[in-house]
């Protein structure tokens, strides 16, 4: 029996992922499904870019703002949440338009995901206590005397997935580099048509640049302001989202506003630059688009995407 059809559309962030998945949807009775690590955070929708209210008033929008701040996502959990996601709207005829730049969270729901064991809190717990006893640079140290090879994959600064590093490590007694190379496990059947956005590099910092001072006049400061409130673990996935540290920073009366917006638009455009990267080596594309979107290349898909809906 063919699998069912889904779509995905992937791509760095401030490419224009969500404008072409809301248009595929609209045109073809689609449910837009968030495949974005921070975008499943409620509390942060203008800081984590979520589509506005009119636009999902459009198509269905699912998975967005789904959780709170509070709560740390994993990509198995989130695969899961799709996966139903992507059920529930094959079963009312619809097609699923999954997008995001969370190159894991695509794979894991196309591919699967290495068969990792379920960590205990505790491990858990006492990993991220260490990560906030040692600092960074030491803690990255302390996983290279154990951990070689996950050591040298990761930058100092990647915290979150040091963590991950020493609790698997920790929990199992086997480099997280061993699990990853065993086969993967729990992707879901379907016919995937995947379209990566692949900006030319200069257009896609300007919209980065762009997109977060459009951000804070929108009132992205009110919503760092609004988090300062709830003195959250700095440590949990939604603090990392682009540009709050450095609007906190700013409320905190530690640098200026137009200081912190660089600041802000640099992670950005660095964080843009990696998903580039992943995306370009990691996920095998049947269309990538590096010219800027129009009218006349969104039709150019269409044509495209009907006649992958006629192939079997």
């Amino acid at each position: 029996m063919t699998p069912p059809p889904a779509i995905v559309v992937a791509g760095p962030t401030a490419s224009g992922k969500s404008g072409l998945a809301l248009a595929i949807a609209r045109e073809w009775d689609g449910v837009v499904i968030n495949a974005d690590s921070m975008q499943v955070y409620g509390g942060l929708p203008i800081l984590t870019a979520q589509p506005s209210a009119a636009d999902q008033a459009l198509a269905p929008h699912r998975l967005y703002g789904i959780l709170p701040a509070s709560e740390a996502c994993s990509a198995a959990r989130w695969r899961d949440l799709a996966a139903a996601e992507m059920t529930a709207a094959w079963a009312t005829g619809k097609l699923p338009v999954v997008v995001g730049g969370t190159g894991l969270y695509i794979r894991s729901l196309m591919q699967g995901l290495s068969p990792v064991p379920e960590i205990p809190g505790a491990v858990r717990d006492a990993a991220r206590a260490r990560m906030e006893a040692l600092g960074a640079a030491a803690f990255h140290a302390a996983l290279a005397e154990r951990d070689p090879v996950m050591a040298a994959r990761l930058r100092p600064s990647d915290t979150q997935r040091l963590t991950r590093a020493m609790e698997v490590l920790d929990a199992t007694g086997r480099s997280l580099a061993e699990w990853q190379a065993e086969p993967m496990e729990g992707g879901i059947a379907a016919r995937w048509f995947t379209i990566t956005l692949a900006p030319e590099r200069a257009r896609l910092y300007a919209a980065c640049d762009s997109r977060f001072k459009s951000m804070v006049k929108a009132g992205a400061l009110d919503e760092a302001a609004a988090i300062a409130q709830w003195t959250l673990d700095p440590a949990l996935p939604a603090m990392k989202a682009l540009g709050l540290r450095e609007l906190s920073a700013h409320l905190a009366g530690e640098i200026g506003l137009d200081e912190a917006i660089a600041q802000a638009q640099q992670v950005t455009r660095n964080y843009a630059k990696r998903q580039s990267t992943w995306f370009k080596h990691q996920l095998t594309a049947s269309e990538t688009l590096s010219e800027q979107l129009s009218e006349s290349l969104i039709a150019t898909i269409f044509l495209k995407i009907r006649q992958f809906h006629l192939t079997t």
